[in-house]
Formats: C-alpha cells, structure tokens, sequence
C-alpha cells in the first residue's frame, strides 16, 4: 500500500513522456486500494470522490499507452471480402425484473443483450459506436472476436461515434461488451446489460454431426451412427448475473461478495417458460401453471411475455452459448446428452451430460431431442436455477394439442412442433447463417425498450398478443 502513494507522489516529478506508463501503474494501485480498503492512496485524494472519479482524474485504466498505437484503418484492403457494418448505440434505460420491479440497466440499442452480429470467417467487420448527447456516461466496445490493440476500445463521450474495423479471422461465439470509462466502471456497464455476441460462421460451413445409437441387429444389440446434415435450427443463450440495490441500481459490493441479485439468461429470468396461452391451450385455464415458476403470465407484459424455445424431435438443433458474467456456468439439458461441443471451430466433446464454462467463455452446442416432451436447460448450479437460469424446450407434440389445434382451425394437418403455431422468441433467435433452419414464426420476446420491440417488430416479428388472437387462443 505504501508504494501506490510513493508512485503517486513520484509522478509529479518525471519527464512528461513517462507519465502515462506510471500513471497506469498508479491507477491500477488505487483500484487494488480502494478494493482493500486500505487508507494509503485514499487519504492523498479527495475523499468525497468516488473511486471512479478517482481513476478517471489519473488519466483512467488504460491498459497500454494511446499513443503505442495507432488507430486501426477501415481503409483497408478488402478485395475479396465482404464489409459488414455493425452500428450500436450505448444508452442507460429503465428495464423490469422479475416483482414486478425495474432496474437501472445500461444497453447497447435500447436491449439486453444487444443485437448479434452474425459475419463469416474472413469477413471485415465495420464497428460503430455512437453514444447519444443525452446519455449521462460514456461508454466503449470491446469485441472479442477481433484482433486488434485494446486502444481502440477506448470511451465514447456523449454526442459522438468511434469507428474501428477488424477481419474475422477466427469461427465461433465471442462476446462484446461495454469496456466503460477507459475500463473504469467495466463491470457495473457489462453486469447492466451491456454484452452482446459475435457470431463468425466457419468459412466452408459447420460439419455433418454425427450420434451414435443402438440397433437390435439379428437378435443382437448393435451401436449405429445417424448422420445428421449441417443445416440446423438455432438459438442463441447468453447467460449473466445481476447485481443490484433494493432501489434497482448496480451493487458493486455485492458483486464483489459474488451476491447475485438474479441469474438470467438473454437479460431476463425463467423469460423461457410455458406461459398463459400455452396453460389455457393444455390446462384449459390460463391461471393453472405447467411449469412451477411462470413470472412473465399475462398479456399486458407485451414483449416481456415468456415463452419456449419449440423444436422438432429428430431435428438438428444448434445452440450458441456465451457465459457473459462472473459466474461459472455448468450448461445441461434435463433429460438428453450434448451430441456435441465445438469451441474456435474444434471439437471438444461428444456425447457429454454437462459442459462448463467459464467467465467469458463460449461453444457451439449441437443436439438432437429424440423424444417428445420437455426439457430444460439450466445451470446446473442450484443457486443459478434457483435464481433464474431455467429455460425450456418443447420437443415435437408432448401436450398433444395437434387435434385440437386442426380442430380449432388453427392449422390444416399436424405439425412436428409447436413452433408453426405459436412462434420462438425473436431473441433466442440468431440472424441466419449459411447452415441455418428458418424458424415457422418469430414472435416479439425480449428484454427490449418499446422503441427497440418497434424495431423488431417492423423486422417481421409479430407481437405476442396479435399471435394469440390470430390462432384463437385469447
């Protein structure tokens, strides 16, 4: 502790090309302080500042000097490669949780996640940030599916844009986030709502999968391969903690005590479970639950209305996973095997009952759902289901409601899943690739501003209660 306030002192008296190089020592030396608690470095400030305050006052944490790099050109060569522009705002809104109560979230676009960024392996990606005059914060993007300096990462102040481009060079899932002021206050952004994904297609496409089963072959039980082909339906699941005050604002203190407010997943908790059309449908009473926890029953909860993800049984089913928070997140489906976990485009299981991931870590998880019925994924940490990480899936016809459905005029002849009927939810859904399954419908479902669910509903998705009453249920 004592040698934070000897390199603060110290900076006072050294050439000016030297300053940035120890102010980032220095600055590192406070935050390690202030975290501790230790009196050193605090007693040489203003003790009426906070600690980010502090920081930004010594020039913020950068973690090289700006002057190191220079900013990265989107003059470059891109003969034989396609530009794809990805355009973000950073704004701080108020979004709900589970009560009934709201909390003070930081978004890229007006939804948490932000929108995904779906490119080919070898593409360029064109990144603009632009922070609104209004905004009280500046805010940054860092994308971890680039390789270029962490320079240009850099804070937004209110009223501009910044604009940085890289080739993705490398397939898979990579996050981005909010990198805050010059890294202060990172976490409090990313742990708001600030995080997103990339998702770079591999340049040939995604592999055949293949599972192996078993055959009574002449009497005898023999192993067998199914081939499945690339093409595959998909969603995407990003997995975070929230850490909150009772007034719904970012407790770094809990955070740092790992006390989670909430687990969610794509923003919202238990935001994929049945809901009140589906128990009206199966139950016959749309207050009589299917599942034991539905927060999000009612019409009135517009786009935050919870739903399942539908899928056809014998149907390949790709998963994007992002473990976006502090957490570790140990993914599983109740009742069925992951044929298979890809990460960076390398295979790293088959067959496996659960898969862990760390913090800001990824894979690609593919499955086949063999049997009709539910199952749900969770973080198979008891605390995290407990808290909000339980998302179902509704393979084939479990509830039987094809007859009824034909019945009701609804739809002509039976369907392989509830999905031709009643949608997936537009944010479990990625932009398509080029080994992608087109989803029968897209519904409006998300943790978004209204200004954003406008968006997407203009994109095609149809509003939860339009669906409900074009297919008489509601």
């Amino acid at each position: 502790m004592h040698t934070s306030v000897l390199i603060i002192y110290v900076t006072a008296c050294i050439p000016a090309m030297k300053k940035h190089m120890l102010l980032t020592i220095a600055a590192v030396s406070v935050v390690g302080a202030a975290l501790l608690g230790g009196s050193h470095v605090q007693s040489q400030m203003d003790s009426g500042d906070s600690m980010y305050e502090q920081v930004r006052a010594m020039g913020g944490l950068n973690l090289v000097m700006s002057e190191a790099f220079a900013e990265t050109s989107c003059s470059m060569d891109t003969t034989g490669r396609s530009v794809v522009e990805f355009n973000l705002t950073g704004q701080s809104v108020e979004l709900p949780i589970m009560g009934g109560k709201t909390y003070q979230a930081m978004t890229f676009s007006g939804q948490v996640p932000g929108p995904t960024l779906r490119v080919t392996q070898g593409d360029v990606v064109k990144m603009t940030l632009t922070i609104p005059a209004d905004e009280g914060v500046p805010h940054g993007n860092d994308m971890h599916a680039s390789q270029i300096s962490s320079a240009n990462f850099g804070a937004v102040n209110p009223g501009e844009s910044a604009t940085y481009c890289y080739i993705a060079e490398v397939p898979g899932v990579f996050k981005y986030h909010c990198s805050g002021v010059d890294l202060a206050a990172m976490d409090q952004h990313v742990l708001s709502g600030m995080y997103g994904i990339a998702i770079v297609d591999p340049l040939n496409g995604y592999d055949e999968l293949v599972v192996e089963k078993t055959a009574v072959v002449n009497g005898a039980v023999a192993v067998q391969q199914t081939t499945y082909p690339p093409d595959a339906l998909e969603f995407q699941l990003q997995y975070n903690q929230l850490y909150l005050t009772d007034a719904g604002g970012y407790n770094m203190i809990a955070m740092l005590d790992h006390d989670t407010t909430a687990t969610v997943v794509n923003g919202m908790q238990y935001g994929y479970v049945p809901n009140a059309v589906l128990n009206k449908a199966v139950n016959g009473d749309e207050r009589r639950n299917i599942f034991v926890l539905q927060p999000w029953n009612g019409l009135d909860r517009k786009q935050y209305q919870s739903q399942p993800l539908y899928v056809e049984t014998g149907q390949h089913v790709r998963i994007f996973v992002e473990n976006q928070g502090n957490e570790p997140l140990f993914f599983h489906i109740v009742g069925e095997i992951l044929d298979r976990v890809v990460q960076g485009g390398v295979l790293q299981s088959k067959a496996t009952e659960t898969w862990m991931l760390g913090g800001s870590q990824n894979m690609i998880v593919d499955i086949v759902f063999d049997e009709p019925g539910t199952y749900a994924a969770v973080n198979h940490d008891y605390a995290a289901i407990y808290s909000g990480a339980a998302t179902v899936f509704v393979a084939g016809d479990p509830f039987g409601l094809n007859d009824s459905l034909i019945a009701a005029g609804i739809i002509d002849s039976p369907v392989p899943s509830y999905a031709y009927a009643l949608g997936n939810p537009s944010d479990a859904v990625p932009p398509m690739g080029m080994n992608s399954i087109a989803h029968p419908l897209i519904n409006l479902h998300g943790l978004y501003t209204d200004e954003a669910a406008a968006a997407k509903q203009r994109e095609g998705a149809i509003p939860f209660q339009n669906l409900c009453s074009a297919i008489g249920l509601c």
